[in-house]
């Protein structure tokens, strides 16, 4: 039959020749190399929601009493759909996380008790650590690579656009607002690289890692973007080794600042070794 191998027994047939076992990949290798865990995968788009705004809640990166911005906004943010948010919104209001006012200066707020421990698709973003923790890395690798080539080949539009981005960050509104900007500014830096198969895989796990993102408050956003405008520093004075550096410091803190951060801080609180910061830098 077509594609058919000969037995060993069979006449004619000879033994396969004897091959060396092929080498092993270092260990952090296969971290980086390794398919995406699942994690997350299994919840809708209405759990997504759900499960970020509660966690949020929980670490105390939304506030008692913290307004939430607009539900287009919030869907722009976290790449679903209006319906999507306006649905999950209210269920959280029905959980307890949420609470509804009317008037002028009404809308949907976290409660001033929230409810906490009720949302148990939270519980689908807890177990994707290990997941989060290997995207953080990958996405290291290739911020640093896209940081040289960016201090090597940019050129004045292009650091007049990220000096743009960097303003419109300084000014954001929400933590919306910011979410939009950010990407977008580590999207162009990828693009000023001159490089062009370069933005297409960082993109890539850029959006896997945003697939993580929560809510922030945003005074830590700001201070985020205070590495951006090293950044564009590093990038006008064709400095490729600061600028690797900046970039380094600030996907690698993403390790402590994200919620995997976050919760491993809130379990020492909780078995007494310190309390759950949330001070470092935490946008991408």
């Amino acid at each position: 039959m077509p594609g058919h191998l000969p037995d060993a027994t069979e006449p004619g047939a000879t033994e396969p020749e004897a091959t060396e076992p092929e080498a092993t990949e270092p260990e952090a290798m296969r971290g980086l190399n390794a398919p995406p865990l699942g994690g997350i995968q299994r919840l809708s788009a209405l759990d997504t929601v759900r499960a970020r705004i509660a966690l949020a809640v929980e670490l105390g990166l939304l506030a008692p009493g913290e307004r939430l911005p607009p539900t287009d906004e919030i869907a722009a943010a976290l790449g679903v759909g209006d319906i999507t948010v306006r649905r999950a919104l209210a269920s959280l209001h029905t959980d307890g996380v949420l609470e509804r006012r009317r008037g002028r200066t009404g809308g949907t707020l976290v409660a001033e008790r929230p409810a906490k421990g009720t949302v148990t698709e939270a519980a689908a973003y807890r177990a994707a650590a290990a997941e989060v923790h290997r995207l953080i890395d990958h996405r290291l690798v290739l911020e640093c690579g896209v940081a040289h080539l960016a201090a090597l080949h940019a050129d004045g539009a292009a650091l007049d656009a990220l000096d743009r981005l960097v303003g419109a960050m300084d000014e954001a509104g929400s933590w919306t607002e910011f979410r939009g900007h950010d990407e977008r500014f580590h999207l162009a830096v990828a693009e000023a690289t001159g490089v062009a198969f370069a933005a297409a895989p960082y993109g890539a796990v850029l959006r896997d890692l945003y697939r993580y993102y929560l809510p922030y408050p945003l005074d830590i956003l700001r201070r985020s973007n205070c590495e951006h405008r090293a950044l564009v520093d590093a990038l006008r004075r064709g400095d490729p080794v600061a600028a690797a550096e900046v970039a380094r410091q600030h996907v690698g803190r993403l390790h402590r600042t994200m919620f995997v951060g976050l919760m491993d801080d809130a379990g020492a609180e909780a078995a007494g070794a310190g309390g759950a910061k949330a001070g470092g830098a935490a946008a991408g």
